[in-house]
């Protein structure tokens, strides 16, 4: 038996989103798609990371467990299935001010077959400041920028 106490992620993850709705403003996540059993559309990842718009009628069926995060979204006009590991949300923040909590880096679990694993996991660019141009970095062809500019967070204390 693990005496250990379960993560306060999704908890809180649960906290900010209703707390974005109730002040009638946009909830957004930030995953870390690179994580195992990460489900996202890869098109729209940029530096390892993908930005969701989880309001209420952006997404269908949002369920946002102790384990996952679950829901459907059109992307591009077609239809897609979304499903994160909780441990993979980065942030979740408002659109409009940018307002909303910070995670830190998810932990990736030890592979479990040496012989299809890489020797270490991948590392990732840190969450996207506001400034323009960005850090320079060029996009690798799986992993495209995207169109809109990067979101800010605010920490919230």
């Amino acid at each position: 038996m693990n005496d250990s106490m379960t993560s306060s992620k999704p908890y809180l993850v649960r906290a900010i989103y209703e707390w974005i709705l109730d002040n009638r403003m946009t909830p957004h996540l930030v995953v870390d798609a690179g994580f195992p059993d990460t489900r996202v559309p890869m098109e729209f990842v940029a530096d390892g990371r993908i930005v969701l718009n989880i309001a209420p009628g952006a997404v269908r069926g949002l369920v946002i467990g102790n384990e996952w995060i679950e829901f459907s979204a059109r992307f591009g006009g077609t239809a897609r299935e979304v499903l994160v590991p909780t441990e993979a949300v980065v942030g979740i923040f408002t659109r409009e001010n940018g307002q909303g909590m910070v995670f830190p880096d998810p932990t990736y679990p030890e592979p479990t077959q040496a012989a299809n694993a890489p020797a270490a996991g991948p590392k990732l660019a840190p969450l996207p400041s506001s400034k323009p141009g960005g850090s320079g970095d060029k996009p690798s062809p799986d992993r495209p920028k995207g169109k809109k500019g990067a979101p800010t967070l605010k920490v919230v204390k």
